[in-house]
């Protein structure tokens, strides 16, 4: 009896030991600011409703809610027109946001691309917080913004009103561009992912092509106040949803309160004693060292975003699929600006808004499917990626630029839905390669500096200049094929991404990232089984 309590004693002294050490450790690597190198499992909520596939609906119902906004603005029943007079004297009144605030030409092309301005500034602040606020959190705040700004555009009293309200849905977009692709990218099936991701960006033709329709119908018949206000209303749920959800972890990040993950969560042995010992040496700090830390936060953010810019711009497979996918923009953004109106003049089109939304609807979502699914049959690696890009975008320029040579409005139409069908093809591998290039850590700042180029080089400033070439030449025709003939350069840019050397990253680690908790980070982020959990959890313990 007297050996057993003598081992016993040996025992314990030997567990209070561990115990400090490991203590010692995790205190050490909090005041280095690197995470400790120990096995711990995050718990993954498991529910019966909220799984992956859901998670994919309710992203692309706000992606295309985003979208929508962007189609009803442009929409004749929204943006209306400015009041005119004949030189009879015969004047008609404005209607929409240009006949009511009286905007010329130019205060009315601000307004579609004034939420640049909120998306340049807000999408960088957005990716960079991503390292130390959970994600899904800062998708709630965007979409909360987006939600207040678009109700505050149906209040708006004059043009310095609306464009800061514009402005503001643009910060709003920031959070969600950069967050939710790197989300459905985790919790897709490896051999569906481009899939996953081409029914995201369906989204986009599909929601502008809708924003048309949905502009015209409800601001002819209630007035375009009424469009901005019903648009914040759909939001809400979503952008209450991102609050109360509980929160989710991107791949290749350790969690913002890691220190909290070592808490009855967690399924290691002596994580709660290591958790409160960590907690007194804390206590024991100085307030001194409290406050230099609280004073060089900022500086980290910023030089974490500085070193994490520096890595994107070298990254020459990266560099190379944004050039070809700003091209690829600047051609969509004026086509779905211009295509109404240069359709009207080269083939008297009484209902241009509707051929060409139309069009965009069912070549966006059948093109942007197709080619998530054959980048998938073809295995899908960023080189199988740009042979697809370059191919789908030459040929689909080349029935594009044939369509507008034609005379025939039939043919015309005919040749055009191909072309646009294989253009759209590229929404999924393009995308594919901007998440599968850089390590998991830069994956939202990489979505969100790729959709910051592609609008702020891309559609923002085609729209003005094809306006000024249209201006110079005064030949829609024309204009039109020199537009479709930016398509061949960025086939040819992509085409040269096919001979470059490409690793796809999307299981390395970051560098100062690999402890197992960060591990646990890429899981699912739903498992349909606790038993699932449960096993892998045992296994961790084991290594």
């Amino acid at each position: 009896m007297l050996y057993i309590n003598i081992g016993m004693a040996q025992q314990h002294s030997q567990s209070v030991q561990v115990t400090s050490k490991a203590s010692l450790e995790l205190f050490m690597h909090s005041l280095s600011m690197e995470p400790p190198h120990i096995s711990i499992s995050t718990m993954i909520p498991t529910t019966s409703w909220f799984t992956p596939k859901r998670l994919l609906g309710i992203f692309c119902m706000i992606n295309m809610l985003n979208y929508l906004d962007r189609g009803a603005i442009a929409s004749n029943g929204v943006n209306g027109s400015r009041g005119t007079c004949t030189k009879a004297g015969i004047c008609t009144s404005g209607t929409g946001i240009q006949g009511d605030f009286n905007l010329n030409n130019f205060e009315d092309g601000i307004l579609s691309s004034a939420f640049m301005v909120g998306l340049l500034v807000a999408s960088p602040i957005f990716a960079s917080l991503a390292k130390s606020v959970n994600p899904f959190r800062l998708i709630g705040v965007g979409l909360s913004v987006w939600t207040v700004a678009t109700l505050c555009c149906g209040l708006s009293f004059n043009f310095s009103s609306i464009s800061v309200c514009r402005m503001l849905v643009g910060v709003g977009e920031a959070s969600f561009i950069s967050l939710a692709a790197p989300f459905i990218d985790d919790n897709a099936p490896v051999s569906q992912k481009t899939v996953w991701l081409s029914i995201f960006y369906m989204c986009i033709p599909t929601g502008y092509a809708l924003g048309y329709v949905y502009g015209g119908l409800v601001g002819s018949h209630f007035g375009w106040r009424y469009a901005f206000w019903i648009e914040s209303i759909l939001m809400l749920p979503f952008a209450i949803f991102g609050f109360f959800m509980k929160p989710l972890q991107l791949k290749g990040f350790v969690p913002a309160n890691s220190e909290k993950t070592l808490a009855p969560e967690t399924v290691v042995s002596g994580v709660q004693d290591e958790s409160l010992a960590l907690a007194e040496f804390r206590d024991q700090s100085s307030n001194d060292h409290f406050r230099s830390k609280s004073e060089t936060k900022i500086f980290d953010q910023f030089s974490r975003f500085k070193t994490d810019m520096t890595v994107l711009l070298l990254n020459k497979i990266y560099v190379v699929n944004v050039l070809g996918y700003i091209a690829y923009t600047f051609v969509l953004g004026a086509y779905s600006y211009w295509g109404p109106k240069a359709g009207y003049n080269i083939y008297q089109m009484t209902d241009a808004d509707l051929v060409f939304g139309g069009i965009t609807i069912v070549c966006g979502i059948v093109g942007t499917l197709a080619g998530g699914f054959v980048l998938d049959f073809m295995t899908n690696t960023l080189s199988n990626a740009f042979k697809l890009l370059s191919i789908a975008t030459f040929i689909g320029g080349a029935f594009c630029f044939g369509a507008f040579l034609l005379n025939s409005m039939y043919g015309f139409l005919v040749l055009f839905s191909i072309g646009e069908l294989l253009v759209f093809a590229t929404q999924g591998p393009v995308n594919y390669v901007c998440l599968h290039c850089v390590e998991p850590s830069l994956r939202p700042l990489s979505m969100a500096m790729s959709t910051v180029a592609i609008h702020i080089f891309g559609d923002v400033p085609s729209s003005p200049l094809v306006g000024i070439l249209q201006d110079n030449i005064n030949n829609w025709r024309m204009t039109t094929l020199i537009l479709t003939a930016i398509l061949f350069p960025a086939a040819g840019i992509w085409f040269i991404g096919i001979f470059m050397h490409s690793v796809d990253r999307f299981n390395e680690d970051n560098e100062h990232q690999v402890s197992a908790i960060e591990r646990s980070s890429s899981t699912p982020l739903l498992q349909e089984k606790t038993g699932e959990t449960s096993a892998s959890l045992a296994q961790s313990q084991e290594c």
